[in-house]
């Protein structure tokens, strides 16, 4: 206790505390938001980690001046890195309400290294009871009116989450890392994180997943639509962050969007029109005189030196400002960057048009307006708000009219579609024809409830096993599926269904069935013979896109090489070596008979 209190009183003495700074990536525009600011006491000292730290000064009654020195080193440090985004600050709600503790101190820091209080998060941790909630109310409602944003940090992991979420109205919250970790395996914390999003959608409240250090948990919060992420496997706490979104961390991740559903063509970069956009540095008088020679023109993206978009120029705002008296005298030499709308929705070429239309509901844009689309985060074009609404309606009901009605999944349709798309764009893929072996018997003998059971369990297997994946998942009917590949890991993928398949299959049989891996039935003929198990055969093609001209070529390329895998009575994967259409045959006429 006497060494605890002599590294503490050296602390708060000399300011010996360094600041780690992690940061808070927004996987949806690949962006930083922010960074959490994290204090660690002297190097190799007992009171170096934070647990051993606040502890230490909470014992000796030193809370408050820990977490004001702490609030200055976070300040002071992010300033000096030049941190883009809000940095978010701990405070401990007893540190508030301690009437020890000095009042307006941390607008005094913001106001003294020249950080604007907007860009400073109060994270309130709620592992705390708080005896005075209306005093805790009042403080923050305080801190708001400075101009301060509020969270509410752990989320779940204390004694009154949704009570103080919905009396603070916080901006922000974080979820605890107990409901992150392998939130991917586990059916109850799923449920929590899909209350948590509906229950944020509704309150308009940003959420943050911290503690995300598998990339399984980051592709579940993921398709929850939660885009803010924090943990270890994006970036660790470091004193020199990454400054921008193309860290090391994330590149190596690899990490693809689910795409099980729609086809590539989904994409917004689909509906990108090509326009000219302006130089940050254009006068207004400028960009009038665009909008006047182009009538059509209702938006002008403006860009910086490097050709990133930085804003977008509303014809309509700037033909206000100069129907004002005097207007043109005014504003005709102004920037264009007075004018501009300066945070505009600005997506990958590559995002999927159902990210696209959640981040456009949820951001409540004027339907009127574009959105600005990229290519490696450089202008690429300009999309109407109108026409992806409209586009993303009508592509759902034309898949809903062709989805297979037992899974749910796309039909032949679709699936036809998809092939066709990557040979017109020349993209490389792999086909599998996926069959049940055995399936009429074991529909016939077991019915027809336990037969539809099977077939949405196969398709669930399918569809598990390409998550996270941009590979395309089609029902063509009965018991047959396909799947298009649009990564090298098809053979893999195969083998994985097969395995689930076979192994969660074995539910449906009896245990003498399973006893005798299989059953005596009464084949077509009135003969008794003995049915193995369930199980597939699947043909895996890569057909040659010089060669393939359309999707039938292909289709048939992939039945013939599951029919190959059918040979076998046990599952099995034929890996078709052939990726040519088989030649046409030609029957020729005998000699002594005339063709007409």
């Amino acid at each position: 206790m006497a060494m605890q209190r002599k590294v503490l009183d050296y602390i708060l003495i000399n300011g010996e505390i360094t600041t780690l700074f992690q940061p808070i990536f927004d996987i949806a525009n690949q962006a930083i938001i922010g960074y959490e600011a994290l204090s660690r006491g002297p190097k190799n000292s007992p009171l170096e980690m934070p647990n051993r730290l606040f502890s230490a000064a909470s014992e000796h009654a030193l809370i408050s001046e820990l977490e004001l020195l702490c609030r200055s080193k976070a300040i002071e440090n992010f300033v000096k890195l030049n941190l883009s985004g809000k940095l978010f600050l701990n405070v401990s709600p007893k540190t508030l309400l301690d009437p020890c503790h000095p009042k307006g101190e941390t607008l005094h820091l913001t106001e003294q290294f020249g950080l604007a209080a907007n860009r400073v998060v109060i994270e309130v941790t709620e592992q705390e009871k708080v005896d005075d909630g209306f005093l805790l109310l009042k403080t923050i409602a305080h801190y708001r009116e400075l101009g301060f944003t509020i969270a509410i940090d752990d989320l779940g992991a204390g004694y009154s989450g949704l009570k103080q979420w919905s009396e603070l109205c916080p901006d922000f919250v974080k979820i605890d890392r107990y409901f992150i970790d392998h939130c991917d395996e586990s059916e109850v914390k799923k449920e929590f994180l899909k209350s948590i999003t509906v229950l944020a959608k509704a309150t308009n409240t940003a959420v943050i997943a911290e503690g995300i250090e598998r990339v399984e948990e980051l592709a579940y919060v993921k398709s929850l639509g939660i885009a803010n992420v924090q943990g270890f496997l994006l970036e660790k706490p470091n004193t020199t962050p990454s400054l921008d979104y193309s860290s090391a961390q994330l590149h190596s991740l690899n990490f693809k969007q689910s795409n099980n559903t729609f086809d590539q063509s989904m994409a917004i970069g689909w509906l990108a029109i090509t326009q000219e956009a302006i130089g940050s540095e254009t006068r207004c008088k400028d960009a009038h005189t665009l909008f006047e020679k182009d009538k059509s023109v209702m938006s002008l993206a403006v860009l910086n030196k490097t050709g990133q978009p930085v804003g977008l120029l509303h014809k309509d705002q700037l033909t206000e400002v100069f129907a004002a008296p005097y207007g043109h005298a005014l504003y005709d030499k102004c920037p264009v960057t007075d004018f501009m709308d300066k945070q505009p929705l600005v997506v990958d070429e590559n995002q999927l048009l159902d990210a696209v239309s959640q981040q456009i509901t949820e951001q409540d844009f004027d339907i009127r307006r574009h959105i600005v689309i990229t290519r490696d985060r450089r202008y690429l074009g300009l999309a109407p708000l109108r026409d992806i609404l409209k586009h993303i309606t009508e592509e759902k009901i034309r898949h809903a009219q062709h989805a297979n009605p037992l899974t749910m999944l796309p039909g032949n349709v679709a699936i036809n579609e998809a092939i066709e798309q990557r040979l017109r764009s020349q993209s490389a893929f792999s086909l599998a024809y996926i069959d049940l072996n055995h399936f009429k018997q074991f529909n016939d003998l077991y019915g027809y409830a336990s037969g539809d059971s099977v077939i949405k369990l196969l398709a669930d297997v399918i569809v598990q096993a390409c998550e996270n994946s941009a590979n395309f998942v089609g029902h063509i009917g009965g018991d047959d599926f396909m799947v298009v590949f649009a990564q090298s890991d098809a053979v893999h993928i195969c083998n994985t269904v097969i395995e689930q398949f076979e192994l969660q299959s074995r539910t449906f049989f009896t245990p003498e069935h399973i006893k005798s891996k299989g059953y005596w039935a009464t084949n077509r003929e009135g003969e008794k013979q003995f049915v193995p198990l369930l199980t597939l055969s699947i043909g895996l093609v890569e057909p040659d896109l010089q060669e393939c001209k359309n999707s039938h070529q292909v289709a048939a390329l992939a039945t013939d090489a599951k029919k190959e895998a059918k040979r076998y009575r046990h599952s099995y994967l034929f890996i078709c070596k052939r990726r040519k259409p088989a030649p046409a045959l030609v029957r020729l006429a005998p000699e002594n008979k005339q063709v007409v």
